[in-house]
């Protein structure tokens, strides 16, 4: 018999309260009106594709069929449609897709537009993890980014998260901020570490300055003073160090978790699990495919706008994936991970022996250093971390 296969799923929501001077995401100020017509049609894309993938998502077969074992909202800001509208949207994707008993469940929240009375919702619902953008505790820095908070409003949020139920919760921070120092970085550590419980997860990144955003702009009329690029490696391991001596675990290039409390949603990008995207922009991987829905929003309405019978769904993307590329993705995802990547696992997933395929480039990066063999692993070492796209770049 069939054995449930695992699947993750990621509905994205677009809005937000406003835009960021950083960010290239696919979010964007809205009205109440554009909001209900989005989720209406996002609802019908979800519906139609649990039916599209009935004979996967075997419901009443126990024992068959697609599993979903991770689930996430993200955007933009989805807290913007309130509790009951993402309670709401995880009953609709529920009814689609058989959910595992264990299923990590998880949403995106910006401090400011979540009430306690929303989180209470969103926790009976089923969302069993939170993960709040606060990216600095230092009131200057968030200015500068553009944020809608400052560290009072997060902490606001953060204890009625708390208060309400979570137990497994998600602190975003960010460095390489303009006008960011060792000094203030430190702060937002620091106050990061103070607060009751602690976080049980914090993802650190680094700000890159994107086209298309405000910051891009500003940059090339000279007017951020960024760090430097010593500096932003000394900040980056600032992080790591402090967060390890105090228990956290940097777990990939990014992100750090106290001991069983790594993301499984994100992990299972790194590792290669299959997962479906629905709404906006959404990227999929399902089979030997991976592709992405239509960023256009009047072509995303214009198509599950009106309930219908599944056709092709409108796509920015769509590639079928080779041996060649599965295997390269293994490699420059799996490297991701610090645990890095099972040589063994290579050979049982494509039936050839990893040293035949990139013996090559392993030895280069293994005598520059980069690369470290630890018995049937191979993982980055620390100076690898911080050139990690330049060892990437010989498995693409």
């Amino acid at each position: 018999m069939q054995t449930r296969s695992e699947l993750e799923i990621y509905v994205h929501i677009p809005f937000c309260v406003r835009k960021c001077n950083y960010c290239d995401f696919l979010s964007f100020p809205s009205d109440e009106n554009a909001r209900n017509e989005y989720i209406s049609a996002l609802y019908n894309e979800i519906g139609l594709s649990g039916k599209r993938y009935e004979k996967f998502n075997v419901a009443h077969r126990s024992g068959e069929g697609l599993c979903v074992t991770s689930f996430f909202a993200g955007g933009g800001t989805p807290t913007v449609i309130g509790g009951k509208g993402l309670a709401e949207l995880l009953r609709r994707v529920k009814e689609a897709f058989v959910f595992s008993k264990d299923a990590e469940i998880t949403a995106e929240c910006n401090p400011g537009t979540v009430t306690e009375k929303d989180l209470i919702l969103l926790r009976n619902a089923g969302f069993n993890r939170l993960s709040i953008g606060l990216q600095s505790a230092v009131e200057g820095e968030l200015k500068s980014l553009g944020r809608i908070h400052d560290f009072g409003r997060f902490k606001e949020t953060y204890d009625a998260a708390v208060s309400a139920g979570f137990d497994n919760i998600n602190v975003d921070i960010m460095t390489a901020i303009p006008g960011q120092s060792t000094v203030s970085l430190a702060e937002t550590i620091e106050k990061i570490l103070h607060l009751d419980p602690r976080p049980e997860h914090i993802s650190a990144y680094s700000l890159i300055i994107e086209p298309g955003t405000m910051f891009y702009d500003m940059n090339e009329r000279g007017e951020l003073k960024l760090p430097s690029e010593d500096t932003e490696r000394l900040m980056h391991w600032q992080v790591i160090d402090t967060l390890e001596k105090n228990g956290y675990r940097l777990y990939e290039l990014s992100n750090l978790a106290l001991p069983g409390y790594e993301c499984r949603h994100n992990t299972g990008y790194w590792t290669g699990k299959q997962y479906l995207g629905f709404g906006l922009g959404a990227a999929s991987y399902f089979g030997d495919e991976r592709f992405t829905n239509t960023r256009n929003m009047a072509e995303y309405l214009g198509f599950w706008g009106q309930p219908g019978i599944y056709q092709e769904r409108p796509l920015e993307e769509k590639e079928v994936l080779s041996l060649e590329d599965k295997m390269s993705e293994f490699m420059f995802l799996g490297l991701r991970m610090t645990d890095g990547i099972d040589c063994d696992e290579f050979r049982i997933r494509f039936g050839l022996d990893i040293k035949d395929v990139y013996g090559a480039e392993i030895d280069k990066h293994t005598k520059e250093g980069l690369l470290l063999k630890e018995g049937k692993r191979l993982r980055l070492s620390r100076r690898g971390q911080d050139v990690a796209n330049y060892v990437f770049a010989d498995f693409v």
